[in-house]
């Protein structure tokens, strides 16, 4: 079992689920530019693909299918880079192409095209070059250029490849990746090739997170490596189950989807117990059927990138977010300008012979059940839009397990990970209802500046959830965009 979860943690994709990777690898020669154009697809946009590769329905594609694949797409390809030699544009002939594949995360494969393109035009002063093939999809994106026959002018091309030719993606680079789609090569002459170019400026990228952050990012791999498992024994099913709901706590705690925005939301209104069961509840319920939806409208639609589905989410989730803070935010003013409510009472006596009297008194507050109403609405709006942006790891998850025929178990653990985000959900909630009493009787007793402070707090934490919300609408859709 430890060589399987080993086995997975290398077989893991360092750019992510979601990229499509680039590399043009550009010679020019005195009669010809070729380009060696390279398309290494991870695990997600392989798995779309199968059914195009698939024609015959059969579940695995044949070396006939394959190939009849890499030629169609290496051809698209080639009508989508544009090539202009000495100012005019010029048209790719496209070679023997090729698709192979290698085992990826989760028992799912990724996949590499190489499209090897030629053009037999003699070069006298320039070569530009720029690629919009799949231009939306996030990804490495790499050009080198090399010359025989001709002497180029120093253009910080480089000529060799940093990864060499996606095999192989430098860690230095992985937070910032390169992304590079178009050139502009000048002819100095048709002496024999000068030495390599020198290469461009380095990328200076941020080692992701330290120890603590690679020991997750390892977990994380683990984790969805255990899908692709040969035989499934009870063992490693029921790791699989405990990793996923300790990765689904972890994954609770990182900012940008809600979560910290519904602790402010509790701490600033005041919640209750049940307040942060409903929200944990709500994110739970709301996050595991996300994943099941968003994996099927993956799996249908081969050609909906899934980091755009996640940026949309993430648009709708930033927005609910703001929405209800909005509402935070208006509550609280109107709070504080008017008061939470009053109350009147009133007794009178009275005494006929027998001597008897009765007195009562009442009180009540305006807008009582109002203000509840809003207040469930918040947390069930800020539950969902916690849960709404699923995680990548769980996606993989599930659609790894479909291809194995181990749907239920994906769908299982899965599951998992959401009870593990309620249980880190519920529990800071907890918390904060616990500091929230504090700060009330704080506000109560009006001492000092700790009473200003926590009479504040509700204006506070408003602002801060919209605030929040708008930014990460703002950020979502500059990643849909």
């Amino acid at each position: 079992m430890i060589s399987l979860v080993l086995a997975a943690v290398v077989a893991a994709h360092p750019l992510g689920n979601f990229t499509v990777n680039h590399y043009n690898g550009l010679e020019v020669r005195p009669g010809q530019v070729v380009n060696t154009a390279v398309v290494d697809y991870a695990e997600l946009p392989t798995l779309q693909a199968k059914t195009t590769v698939d024609t015959d329905g059969s579940g695995t594609a044949s070396p006939r299918e394959n190939a009849a694949y890499a030629a169609s797409t290496c051809a698209a390809l080639a009508r989508a880079q544009r090539l202009v030699v000495d100012g005019k544009a010029v048209s790719w002939q496209v070679g023997p192409a090729s698709l192979e594949y290698a085992p990826g995360q989760g028992g799912l494969a990724t996949s590499r095209l190489t499209c090897p393109l030629s053009a037999p035009v003699a070069t006298t002063s320039s070569v530009a070059f720029s690629d919009s093939f799949l231009g939306e999809r996030i990804g490495w994106r790499e050009i080198t250029a090399v010359s025989e026959g001709v002497r180029l002018a120093p253009s910080g091309v480089p000529s060799v490849s940093t990864s060499d030719r996606l095999r192989k993606y430098p860690d230095d680079l992985l937070a910032s990746p390169l992304d590079q789609r178009s050139v502009t090569l000048r002819v100095a002459g048709t002496a024999p090739a000068a030495a390599p170019a020198p290469r461009g400026p380095s990328l200076s990228g941020l080692s992701v997170g330290g120890p603590i952050g690679d020991a997750l990012a390892a977990l994380d791999r683990t984790f969805t490596g255990l899908i692709g498992a040969s035989s499934l024994t009870v063992p490693l099913g029921l790791l699989a189950v405990l990793l996923a709901v300790v990765l689904g706590a972890g994954h609770a705690l990182i900012p940008g989807h809600g979560k910290t925005i519904m602790a402010a939301y509790l701490a600033g209104r005041r919640g209750r117990p049940r307040d942060a069961l409903v929200v944990g509840a709500t994110v739970t319920a709301t996050h595991t059927a996300g994943v099941l939806v968003v994996g099927l409208v993956i799996s249908a639609f081969s050609s909906l990138a899934g980091e755009s589905v996640l940026s949309w989410l993430g648009l709708a989730s930033g927005l609910l977010i703001a929405v209800v803070g909005v509402r935070l935010l208006w509550s609280a003013a109107r709070g504080r300008g008017l008061g939470h409510g009053h109350g009147h009472g009133h007794g009178h006596g009275h005494g006929h012979g027998h001597g008897h009297g009765h007195g009562h008194g009442h009180g009540h507050g305006h807008g009582q059940e109002e203000r509840q109403g809003h207040e469930r609405a918040g947390l069930i709006g800020l539950g969902i839009a916690g849960g709404l942006v699923p995680s990548p790891s769980a996606l993989i998850v599930l659609l790894g397990a479909a291809a194995l025929g181990r749907t239920w178990f994906g769908v299982a653990l899965v599951g998992a990970y959401g009870l593990g985000m309620a249980a880190t959900l519920t529990a800071t909630g907890l918390l904060l209802v616990k500091l929230a009493t504090r700060l009330d009787r704080l506000a109560a007793a009006r001492k000092g500046m700790a009473g200003r402070i926590a009479g504040l707090a509700p204006l506070g934490t408003a602002t801060m959830v919209v605030v929040l919300g708008a930014g990460l609408a703002v950020r979502s859709l500059a990643g849909a965009l």
